[in-house]
């Protein structure tokens, strides 16, 4: 192992290759000393050009860190992440297709780095079935020029998989914290886990350069056993940044690392809007003893209202980035969590999602029609991507769908219970036809998977001929508020419901008080839902096929 500067890591990066970069959202674990590095060589020198860029969800401020670095002409050929929202230059690049765009499952990704590190041919699931990201609709494309099949359809013991193929590495840039003098490295600071061993063992394995970018140096045999997360017998070379940040917002907050807990009241709270009044009235679908998973945008404000409702400490939320309990946190930082049980690698946390294990997922959406399919990754003139949206989205027994009724410009008031629309936004969302297809609200219902629909003044549900109107808020017009801002009409329930008045004022609701009346939970085994059950006897033990 040897001790390199940035500019020393960014010359060692070849015309054409493949870059593995490790990191999340707003600058977890992100090593944007080196990626500077690189595009301030490419700007100098004009190398290295026609790279693809490989990152499990997507990385930025949403301006020009992180995979933005890589934005300049002929310095990308290829993006394949699970998202682009952050890095709105690559955006525009896919939008031109002046890139070939891939948008994968950010789970997928995560477990591929543990295939390539084990030799396996890709990762194989059925994860993506009947979404966009099936070969049968777009396999996972985002512009034109992206014309190589990264995903194939397999037929084995008679049912669908895909296949999604592994990709060649050439240079793995990973971040921790401390690293001591044999290359060993520790995390003890980081926001996030990612998958910096799997990365590592999968550069390893195919012989890239592994460069792993920390805060600090500590003398050989000093750093606690366990706490090596990377093995120096991985690493190739360090690079040192003193002024590493814990992301791209925070300097340092211990709670993010785990290293202390902190009040629920220390916690942020949302303010009183129309996202504040979704997020309370997703949270009225939790269950005591749930395991519930939150996703980005809205959805995160579920744990804001938990902790403010006071039920945060009875309740098990989970991320997709690996922590289990605690709050997943909303704003620039989100992606981390704060009072978390437990934390693990982010593979193994997508194994969990993928095996059925989320009793509730909290998600947003962008778009839906009648059939309750939903769009989330590309719509008007934005490339969002998915992040692992598929993954939680197909795999949970019920999914709570947040967002609000319109979008751009909506504007609400509250009187007395009441919900009134000032202004309504200016783009639909509920649409004759979604422009691509992340959750298949066909398939959903022949696996026997449960979809809620929240917005600010109305529930909707997928009943057995697609979206059923649910619940109306007080003082909404059907016809006025709801029927002629959607592109289609939806089924009304025969036991239509007022929505709770107290979602529609400021102070607390009390919801610890009625989920707690709720009841616990009975835990059940959890088979995958959608499949049938076959049992072998075997010396009298009934075992599950």
């Amino acid at each position: 192992m040897k001790v390199i500067s940035a500019s020393e890591a960014a010359s060692l990066i070849q015309p054409g290759d493949s870059i593995l970069v490790s990191g999340s959202g707003g600058g977890h674990c992100v090593p944007e000393a080196v990626l500077e590095a690189i595009e301030a060589r490419f700007l100098e020198t004009g190398a290295p050009r026609d790279l693809c860029l490989i990152h499990a969800v997507g990385i930025g401020d949403r301006k020009l860190k992180g995979a933005a670095r890589f934005r300049h002409p002929g310095m990308l050929r290829r993006s394949i992440t699970g998202a682009l929202v952050d890095s709105p230059p690559l955006i525009e690049l896919a939008q031109k297709d002046l890139i070939e765009s891939y948008t994968l499952p950010q789970g997928v990704i995560a477990q591929m780095t543990r295939e390539i590190a084990a030799g396996r041919p890709g990762v194989i699931t059925k994860t993506g079935l009947h979404t966009f990201v099936d070969p049968r609709q777009r396999g996972a494309r985002q512009s034109a020029s992206a014309r190589e099949d990264l995903v194939e359809l397999l037929e084995i013991g008679g049912e669908e998989w895909l296949r999604f193929k592994p990709f060649p590495l050439d240079v793995v840039l990973l971040r921790g914290t401390t690293a001591d003098e044999d290359g060993n490295v520790t995390m003890e600071q980081e926001a996030v886990p990612g998958e910096m061993l799997s990365s590592a063992q999968a550069g390893r394995r195919l012989g890239a350069v592994v460069v792993v970018q920390v805060k600090r140096l500590a003398r050989r045999g000093t750093l606690p056993q366990r706490a090596v997360k990377i093995p120096g017998i991985l690493v190739d070379h360090i690079v040192v940044d003193e002024n590493q940040r814990q992301t791209y917002w925070s300097d340092y907050n211990p709670s993010y690392s785990g290293e202390m807990r902190i009040p629920l009241e220390g916690m942020r709270r949302l303010p009183f809007t129309e996202r504040k009044i979704v997020a309370r009235r997703a949270a009225m679908e939790i269950r005591p003893g749930a395991i519930c998973n939150l996703g980005a945008g809205i959805s995160t404000g579920v744990s804001a209202v938990a902790a403010e409702e006071g039920f945060l400490d009875e309740i098990v939320l989970t991320n997709e980035q690996g922590f289990v309990g605690g709050a997943p946190l909303t704003g620039p930082d989100s992606g981390a969590a704060q009072n978390y049980d437990a934390v693990v690698d982010q593979p193994y946390q997508f194994d969990f999602y993928d095996g059925g294990g989320l009793d509730i997922a909290f998600l947003s959406f962008a778009e839906v029609d009648g059939e309750g399919h939903v769009n989330v990754s590309r719509f008007g003139d934005t490339i969002v991507g998915i992040g692992g949206f598929v993954n939680i989205s197909q795999n949970a027994r019920k999914v709570v769908f947040s967002g609000t009724f319109t979008a751009g410009g909506l504007q609400i008031a509250t009187t007395d219970g009441q919900l009134r629309i000032l202004q309504e936004g200016r783009s639909r969302k509920f649409v004759r036809a979604v422009e691509q297809i992340c959750y298949n609200g066909r398939f959903a219902r022949e696996q026997g998977r449960e979809a809620v629909f929240v917005t600010e003044r109305a529930v909707f549900r997928v009943g057995a001929s697609g979206l059923e109107l649910c619940e109306v808020a007080p003082g909404i017009d059907i016809e006025r508020d709801i029927v002629a801002h959607m592109d289609f009409r939806p089924a009304i329930a025969a036991d239509l419901r007022t929505m709770d008045a107290r979602l529609f004022a400021a102070e607390p609701m009390g919801l610890k008080r009625d989920i707690a009346a709720l009841g616990s939970q009975a835990r059940q085994p959890r088979r995958r839902l959608g499949q049938t059950e076959t049992v072998h006897r075997v010396a009298g033990v009934a075992e599950p096929a």
